[in-house]
């Protein structure tokens, strides 16, 4: 990443004609937010003294602590290329304080910065995520709202004509290049409608801001080619769902991969073993953050290519943990389950919370799995220890609160407002009376 001044982002925004500035930040919920302000108030925001109310925010604070300070990340200052010739529009992603300026405990990109300063008392340096997010582009309907209509037939990597969100997806990757994405891939999924863009992994913090970024360039360009871009895990019944793996990695320094050693089984150093069995031991406590909707389960299904089963592998796809093929520097492992619908800050706090927990207790992985998990019975995946993932949100918060890590990983005030949240989420789809239960049960009862 840049490193930037505030003399250089005071020049950028008057040689680039900047008229407003967006402030950006996350809430709980993984929601981008933003105050937008125009350019006179640029040194104020540089300054630290934007303030906000967090009362207005999902799982913030209440009324009477509302008031919140903005601390801006100059490193992350991108002029958006889409805005107009008239006066352009930048950005700044931000940390949240409180008045009297100590972080403010209830955010999630502070937090993850907290998680890591654990692992930097550890002896690592680093914490490297590549993420690959899957999204869905559905048609708008005549008043501009989105439907579920496909714009393609396409399968995976196919090409035009059948791959009719081509041309859309080649201006997404095109204006992220813009803004200093290194893009390193871009296809067609396997289901229609279906798409990922893969992109350069980066620091942990960096490529959460990246994921965020990726979510809302994506929305921008696609409702300029009349689509709606969505990242929900499950848009349509019988079509694979949208993941979003996670190719994380621990580093010592930049040059030494702490998940490498080239004498271990499969290459794999003790701490890269220690950090599976970590995941693995926490996998169904993390999984309420991982997949944090309703909808996240309709996609944690077996028959798909979402993962059921806590397992790991070298070859196969079907366990929540692969470890791909590159090794030395590249040596990573990826988390199969969590979806594009995470607060990645919070997704990555606890699978990083967990390997860590793996890594200091010195836990033990079990042996890897290389058949498919999805041909095996129940009693044959019993044999050998391979449990499920929870299968509702329900079961997910209840995973979460037995599992004393990831409270670890989230902090008590981001941990209570975000199991609050969810348990509201769940008794509203608990009572809902669905189109499916009218038709199997009206006529027949």
């Amino acid at each position: 990443m840049a490193k930037f001044t505030r003399e250089d982002i005071i020049r950028f925004a008057n040689e680039e004609n900047v008229r407003f500035l967006r402030l950006q930040f996350t809430d709980i919920l993984g929601t981008i937010k933003n105050v937008e302000i125009p350019v006179s108030q640029l040194e104020k925001a540089l300054d630290n003294e934007m303030m906000f109310d967090g009362s207005s925010i999902e799982g913030f604070v209440r009324i009477e602590e509302s008031d919140m300070k903005l601390y801006p990340d100059l490193d992350t200052w991108v002029i958006f290329p889409w805005t107009s010739d008239k006066g352009k529009v930048a950005r700044l992603i931000c940390d949240i304080h409180k008045p009297d300026g100590t972080p403010f405990s209830g955010d999630p990109r502070a937090n993850l910065k907290r998680v890591l300063k654990e692992m930097e008392e550890m002896g690592f340096t680093d914490f490297n995520l590549g993420p690959e997010p899957e999204f869905f582009l559905f048609k708008l309907d005549e008043k501009g709202e989105p439907t579920t209509e496909l714009n393609d037939n396409g399968g995976y990597f196919d090409l035009a004509p059948t791959d009719l969100g081509e041309n859309c997806r080649r201006d997404i990757v095109l204006e992220l290049e813009d803004m200093g994405f290194d893009i390193e891939a871009s296809h067609h999924e396997v289901a229609p409608g279906q798409h990922e863009i893969d992109f350069k992994y980066a620091d942990a913090v960096t490529a959460c801001d990246n994921i965020q970024t990726f979510k809302l360039v994506v929305k921008t360009i696609a409702r300029k080619h009349n689509l709606h871009a969505t990242f929900m895990p499950k848009p349509v019944f019988g079509l694979s769902g949208s993941g979003m793996h996670f190719n994380v990695s621990l580093f010592k320094g930049p040059k030494e991969n702490a998940f490498y050693d080239p004498n271990g089984d499969m290459e794999l150093s003790d701490d890269a073993r220690h950090f599976i069995a970590g995941v693995m031991k926490h996998a169904r406590g993390f999984t309420a953050v991982c997949n944090p909707l309703v909808n996240s389960y309709k996609r944690l299904v077996p028959g798909y290519e979402a993962p059921v089963y806590i397992a790991w592998s070298g070859q196969n796809r079907s366990p929540l943990v692969r470890i791909p093929a590159s090794r030395g520097i590249s040596t990573r492992v990826e988390v199969r389950s969590v979806d594009p619908a995470a607060n990645p800050y919070m997704a990555l706090a606890t699978i990083l919370q967990a390997g860590l927990d793996g890594i200091k207790n010195k836990l033990e992985a079990p042996a890897p799995i290389d058949q498919n998990i999805y041909e095996m019975n129940r009693e044959e995946r019993e044999a050998v220890g391979i449990e499920d993932l929870p299968s509702t949100l329900y079961t997910a918060i209840k995973a979460m609160k037995e599992d004393s890590a990831m409270k670890e990983a989230l902090g008590d005030h981001i941990y209570r407002q975000f199991i609050n949240s969810k348990s509201i989420e769940w008794d509203m789809y608990r009572m809902q009376v669905s189109e499916w239960e009218k038709e199997q049960y009206l006529k027949q009862y």
